[in-house]
């Protein structure tokens, strides 16, 4: 009988990796919270007010030998090689297991943050984000990073009569290029965007927030984008992680306290042959879940499987529907000077996401 590889988590890495394998004629299960697979990367426009394309797993499986399970992991005994479900669904034992869980936004660590907060890392998160900002007068978006500059650009550009202000700890568009930056900073005057740079957040409350020196930055509307937490499920497990509980892997995304385990995406802590650790982006993920599932397939077969090698080219950053900024960088992921701005821009960007659901519909197109 052929080994059974279950893959927790049908996010960019799972679907990919689950699909890969049993396209070599593996035995897969696939176990999900969800029956769809979520655009995470489009988020901030559900939120926003935009509708997203509804994505059933089962029509992105179609085709394939992989048995979906829709359920939410409660508990990994890797003792037993065996998984538990909610809802007193039976457990699910397995040969190899591939922890794609991912992560989300964490509102724990600020006070206030879980209570008054809004994340967008999730679809009812956004949904719910949605409904708030229809009512609200200021918004304020906590984080500089690509995510809360997204947010920001479009909730912007899609309420107009909503004032939008950004709060960061350090500089806005720190990852960009000179020419990045200014481009952004034009963007949000444009749009009508206040950033507050080099600001700490110590509180959130219900009319906004409290910076580290005391200052009330109002707001009706908090979104937060800063900081994310992984499923503490490794940890319980008795699997190495790191200090954030990410899964510690070898270069070929195996455990390197438990061989028949294999970790991709947001609950990875992968690097490249030089150290540098992997960002968080579904432009890594997809190519890891390449990776994870070549790895398998070679071990299953005897063969000594390659190790992830991968650059990065580019950051691309949507700024509402009609604008973007694509910032293109070195392979270590340092910033080139080059960039793409304006409409040009936008429309790579909708390129490359759309990409990402062809990477789901046939992964193997892509390589690995």
């Amino acid at each position: 009988m052929s080994p059974h590889i279950v893959v927790l988590g049908a996010g960019y890495s799972g679907l990919v990796a689950a699909k890969l394998v049993a396209g070599h004629g593996a035995r897969v299960t696939l176990v999900n919270a969800r029956d769809r697979f979520t655009e995470r990367v489009r988020l901030h426009q559900l939120a926003a007010g935009g509708n997203l394309r509804d994505l059933p797993l089962r029509d992105l499986l179609a085709g394939t030998a992989v048995d979906l399970v829709v359920g939410r992991v409660t508990g990994i005994d890797a003792g037993d090689r065996a998984v538990r479900l909610d809802g007193g669904a039976p457990g699910i034992r397995y040969d190899v297991l591939v922890y794609a869980l991912g992560s989300r936004t964490d509102l724990d660590t600020v006070p206030g943050a879980a209570e008054h907060a809004h994340a967008v890392s999730g679809p009812d998160q956004a949904e719910r984000l949605r409904g708030r900002v229809a009512e609200a007068r200021v918004a304020a978006v906590v984080g500089g990073g690509l995510t809360g500059i997204e947010a920001a650009a479009e909730l912007a550009e899609a309420h107009p009569g909503v004032k939008v202000r950004l709060v960061t700890g350090g500089a806005l568009g720190e990852s960009l290029s000179e020419r990045g930056r200014r481009y952004l900073s034009r963007v949000f005057t444009r749009l009508g965007v206040d950033v507050r740079e080099n600001a700490r957040v110590s509180e959130v409350r219900e009319d906004g927030l409290v910076l580290a020196d005391g200052e009330h930055v109002a707001a009706d509307t908090v979104v937060w984008t800063t900081g994310f937490r992984v499923p503490a499920l490794a940890r319980e497990a008795g699997f190495a992680v790191d200090r954030h509980g990410r899964v510690i892997v070898d270069g070929t995304l195996r455990s390197e306290s438990h061989p028949e385990v294999y970790a991709v995406g947001d609950a990875a802590a992968a690097r490249m042959p030089g150290g540098q650790e992997l960002r968080m982006a579904c432009a890594t993920g997809i190519p890891a879940g390449h990776r994870a599932a070549r790895a398998i397939v070679d071990r299953l077969a005897g063969r000594e499987p390659r190790r992830l090698r991968f650059r990065y080219l580019s950051q691309c950053i949507s700024l509402g529907r009609h604008d973007g900024l694509v910032q293109f960088v070195h392979g270590d992921d340092r910033p080139r000077e080059a960039v793409l701005t304006g409409r040009v821009a936008a429309l790579f960007k909708e390129g490359i996401v759309r990409g990402t659901i062809l990477a789901m519909r046939r992964p193997s197109l892509l390589g690995s």
